[in-house]
């Protein structure tokens, strides 16, 4: 066993989270959907759970039951749980967490001001922030609307609005022009102190067009992708927010932007997919996120001088994972020995970095070309129907 204080983890996917700990000194307890080999190897213990990756929503009953397993096998007392993804849509459930364990990021009341997509939307017009209408439907043109789910995340849950009303658990969205970007953030419940500016981008499929693909952080001297006076605009808005909010900890801002004009879609209240490139600073940003959960932001040294990215890598046909596939080093979540992986579902995390942001997204894509044809050479496959709207249906897909 390793030293350290233990820290709890519960989200649809442990890893980065995990690894942020380890890079903290912290001992991860984790409790996830996929149970990856990267993640055994970093977890001192690991609960599996059920549910559907993507939905924003993990079972009540089974993340209780292995967070109360991971903190007695932690033994000593721990110092709280950090949440990941898939409880933006459950603040009754995070109460439920927090009744038992100290919560180390935002509470049951701040994920509710903040992914109700009404209460947002309202948030957001009272303090004069542009944001995208949002309404249950009908609308007289879908075509200038999107469909989403509450509380979703990924990307995998958005699709192109119909006629009628949003069916339960979900809204409609209007369109708007631009490109995706997340202004980071790091939370002391009065206010917001942005940490970086990540470009975003998809892997679109046909059933799921908007799908998360990956994010890069440029390096310390590069240009900016936005103008600053709008990055100037968004900090301030974020900063109002989590002031109105209570946020704390880590926390990422999602906005569209044409360069001219931008529009905050969101506010994810808990670190985020990012945190693989953002967490290359001499302090680690975990520790960071527990200092501030508990009420003060520390110091931060200055953004790596080189630029990083990662990308989520999609299977295009079903992998059948053997005992060896020789995995380097730049990838993350790796699937375990013996795993079948369908097509449609994601494989792993390739990650890369550059003395720019054009290196960096170069090696990417050499990394990930390296990948598939690692996957070719060392593992089995199959030309089979999609099958990407099973990922998820129970258990891991790994």
């Amino acid at each position: 066993m390793r030293g350290g204080p233990a820290v709890l983890i519960a989200a649809q996917s442990g890893r980065a989270l995990a690894e942020a700990a380890r890079r903290a000194g912290f001992r991860p307890y984790v409790a996830d959907l996929f149970g990856d080999a990267d993640t055994l190897d970093l977890a001192e213990a690991h609960r599996g759970l059920p549910g559907r990756f993507g939905t924003g929503r993990l079972g009540g009953e089974a993340v209780l039951g292995a967070l109360d397993a991971l903190r007695d096998a932690a033994g000593h007392g721990t110092l709280g749980v950090v949440l990941g993804s898939g409880f933006e849509g459950a603040p009754d459930l995070v109460a439920r967490i927090g009744a038992r364990h100290r919560l180390l990021g935002a509470g049951p009341e701040t994920i509710a001001a903040l992914k109700d997509p009404f209460r947002f939307a309202a948030l957001c017009e009272r303090l004069e922030i542009p944001h995208p209408a949002v309404t249950p439907g009908p609308v007289e043109s879908p075509e200038k609307f999107l469909l989403k789910r509450a509380g979703g995340s990924g990307g995998s849950h958005i699709r192109a609005a119909v006629r009628g009303r949003a069916p339960p658990g979900h809204y409609l969205q209007a369109r708007v022009p631009g490109r995706p970007y997340a202004l980071n953030l790091l939370c002391d419940g009065s206010g917001a102190r942005p940490l970086a500016l990540t470009e975003q981008w998809g892997s679109p499929s046909p059933l799921r067009p908007f799908r998360y693909a990956g994010a890069l952080a440029r390096g310390r001297d590069e240009p900016a992708p936005l103008p600053p006076e709008i990055v100037a605009a968004v900090a301030e808005a974020a900063n109002r927010i989590a002031a109105e909010t209570g946020l704390v900890g880590l926390a990422s801002a999602d906005l569209l932007c044409d360069g001219a004009r931008w529009w905050l879609t969101e506010i994810n209240p808990r670190p985020g997919a990012t945190i693989d490139v953002l967490d290359r600073r001499e302090s680690p940003l975990l520790a960071a996120h527990v200092a501030a959960c508990l009420g003060e932001i520390p110091p931060l040294p200055p953004a790596p001088v080189d630029a990083a990215a990662a990308e989520i890598w999609y299977g295009a046909q079903t992998y059948r994972i053997g005992t060896s596939a020789g995995w380097p080093d730049h990838l993350r979540d790796r699937p375990r020995a013996g795993s079948v992986i369908e097509r449609g579902c994601p494989v792993c995390t390739v990650l890369a970095t550059g003395a720019d942001a054009g290196a960096a997204i170069g090696n990417l894509r050499e990394r990930a070309a390296a990948l598939h044809a690692l996957l070719d050479r060392e593992t089995t496959h199959e030309h089979g129907p999609d099958l990407s709207e099973r990922e998820r249906a129970h258990g891991a897909p790994h």
